[in-house]
This record gives C-alpha cells, structure tokens and sequence, in this order.
C-alpha cells in the first residue's frame, strides 16, 4: 500500500513555519508585541486603557525588577500582583490628554491564553483633543519589542506604533 501526499514545496514550507510557531510557543515566541487600545468614554468622562502583554514577558519583567517571584495565572495574592502591574505600566506608559499627564487606576486583569490584559481607567476627563503615549512596555528587557497603540475617542479610531527605542506617539483628534 503506498500513500501519496502530493505535497508541493510552498505546502511544505507552510507545515514547517506552522511547527517553527508552535513549538516557538511553549516557553517563548518569535516576536514581542503589546496592544494597548485607549477609549473615550464620554457618558463616564473616562479613558479607559486596556494593555495586552505575553503573560511570560510581562512575567519576567516584574520579577527582574522587583526580585520576587511572580506568577500571573496561578498568582495567590492578587492584591501584591495588582500593585506590582500598576506601578510598573505607571512608569512605562504615560498618557497625556491635552498636555495634562493622566494618572490611571487599576482596575484589575486577566488571563488570555498565552496573554495577559492589564485593565486601567482614568477618571474626570472631557473629551481630549490631543493625546501623547510615550510606552517603553518591556523595552527594558526585550530589545526587538513593539508597542502598538489604539486610540479611539468619539468614534474616531487612530493607531500607531512604536518599536524600541522609539517611545514617543500622538493623536490629534
């Protein structure tokens, strides 16, 4: 009995670079990224933040800077990780609306997969016409990481990025 899988040169390169991502997968990945996505919410007068970071990324920054071992999905002290996330993103990534620089809350996180989503908000705020993002996310530490940044207010959805050592980003609205 013979078996003929009838597989072409681009099939085969496809199967490899699929096995190359998977197996990339289990203690590291082929490339470093945040998603940040910032949101006006005119009824609260809030910009919400949400900043998604592999979890082994963000994992291995707070323990490097803070000494101290840190364990995002199975983490039993929920309040000691809310506080080491919050003063690290606050150091890291700085909004300013208008020229004021905003101070964000932490409003909590989640795990997604290989991911995690840090949830943070800043109250009091009119609609802003101008924001800047200067975010050094994991910059620090992972020298290829890129930063990609959402900002959606009134509707009107702007993106940019920024890869390390670039920090800075504007929107005018």
């Amino acid at each position: 009995m013979t078996i003929n899988l009838n597989i072409t040169g681009a099939k085969l390169a496809k199967l490899f670079l699929l096995a190359f991502i998977f197996l990339s997968f289990k203690n590291k990945h082929p490339f470093y990224l945040s998603v940040a996505e910032l949101t006006y919410n005119a009824k609260s007068q809030t910009l919400q933040a949400s900043v998604k970071l592999f979890t082994n990324d963000i994992e291995d920054a707070l323990k490097k800077i803070y000494k101290q071992p840190v364990d995002l999905i199975n983490g039993k002290d929920k309040e000691a990780i809310n506080k080491l996330l919050l003063d690290y993103i606050q150091k890291r990534f700085l909004v300013k609306a208008d020229g004021k620089t905003l101070t964000f809350n932490l409003i909590g996180f989640e795990n997604e997969e290989e991911a995690v989503w840090v949830y943070l908000e800043s109250k009091n705020l009119a609609a802003p016409k101008k924001l800047e993002v200067e975010n050094t996310l994991l910059f620090d530490f992972l020298k290829s990481q890129i930063n990609i940044v959402n900002c959606d207010v009134n509707g009107v959805t702007k993106s940019s990025k920024v890869i390390n050592p670039k920090k800075s980003l504007f929107f005018e609205f």
